[in-house]
């Protein structure tokens, strides 16, 4: 799976992501840390990668939208240390594959994972 990292996501994570046999992409080794969140999810949806973030705002902009790509992960956690983090990521990519595969937005929490399959339908 191919990943695009926000700049709160740590390298170590990337590192770990990437020893597991993944692509990742951070946006702070291609000297893109004044992206706008638009231009993120833009660059993503272009390059096939899922996001990783800790912001917010992408669940927002997504909602927004009707584009089932890119995926989203947005961590929801009160340790944001990559020893918390990098083991959480790595079972929710493990548990929601095929769903990031298709379009999703996951929120990972300290217990638990929400997904909603993609594109949000405001009601």
């Amino acid at each position: 799976m191919k990943f695009l990292a926000d700049l709160g996501v740590s390298m170590t994570t990337t590192r770990v992501l990437r020893e597991d046999g993944h692509e990742v992409i951070h946006l702070r080794e291609e000297g893109l840390g004044r992206l706008s969140d638009a231009a993120i999810l833009e660059k993503a949806r272009k390059e096939k990668c899922v996001v990783l973030t800790f912001d917010l705002d992408f669940g927002d902009l997504l909602a927004t939208t009707i584009q089932s790509l890119p995926s989203v992960i947005i961590f929801r956690l009160k340790n944001q240390t990559p020893t918390w983090v990098t083991p959480r990521l790595l079972e929710t990519i493990s548990s929601c594959k095929q769903e990031l595969a298709t379009g999703a937005v996951v929120i990972v929490e300290d217990t638990r994972y929400r997904l909603r399959r993609l594109p949000i339908e405001v009601k």
